[in-house]
């Protein structure tokens, strides 16, 4: 069973300490996983054999979700083809800096959003390391907050899948959620998010404790 952050030790030495079980380590590391290809996706790699029962948390997670998209690398080609363009994802990850000049926006992407996805990426990467590293996550200052914004990002990826832009939203999704038959993918992925939402607001709530 989770237990959340606590904050132990103080100023430099401080550290924050959380403990997941190996199932709840290994969704939320493959969460990351995820948002890391999406916006830093890897080379292209050769299916081998045995590896077809292979199936990845979240792409298991948003492929049900009935809206035909996935966060997987190899699918974001796909939305280009197709015409959809831009993954709606990614403005969720990279918001336009300026939102009456296009051109200024447009611009403003050009010269800062590579240097904006491998920060982002590297984050994703270190906290997922983190998460595999052994069943207590223990955190320093530093990780503590490339940790927080991993969470962010993770979120904000899997409300977009779900369709949540507005706190209504997820208000009237939670709403609803006890309409919905068990076996429905979008209940997990509601209890998803829910768990990363109160697994985020730890650690915040941690790294502010005087």
């Amino acid at each position: 069973m989770a237990r959340g952050f606590r904050r132990k030790g103080r100023g430099r030495a401080a550290s924050y300490v959380a403990r997941l079980d190996p199932l709840e380590r290994a969704t939320v590391a493959g969460l990351m996983d995820q948002v890391h290809d999406l916006l830093e996706p890897p080379p292209p790699t050769t299916v081998g054999p045995g590896s077809e029962g292979q199936v990845d948390e979240f792409a298991a997670i948003v492929a049900g979700l009935g809206m035909g998209v996935t966060v997987a690398a190899q699918d974001q080609a796909d939305l280009v083809a197709s015409g959809a363009g831009r993954d709606p994802a990614l403005d969720r990850l990279l918001p336009t800096a300026n939102r009456q000049d296009d051109e200024a926006a447009a611009e403003f992407r050009r010269l800062t959003e590579t240097g904006l996805r491998q920060r982002k990426a590297a984050g994703l990467a270190l906290a997922a390391s983190l998460l595999r590293a052994e069943d207590k996550v223990v955190l320093d200052e530093a990780s503590a907050r490339a940790f927080l914004t991993a969470l962010t990002d993770v979120r904000l990826v899997l409300g977009e899948r779900m369709g949540l832009r507005t706190d209504e939203d997820l208000e009237a999704l939670e709403a609803a959620a006890g309409e919905l038959d068990p076996d429905d993918p979008l209940g997990y992925a509601l209890a998803v998010y829910d768990f990363l939402t109160w697994f985020q607001e730890t650690l915040a709530s941690a790294m502010l404790t005087a």
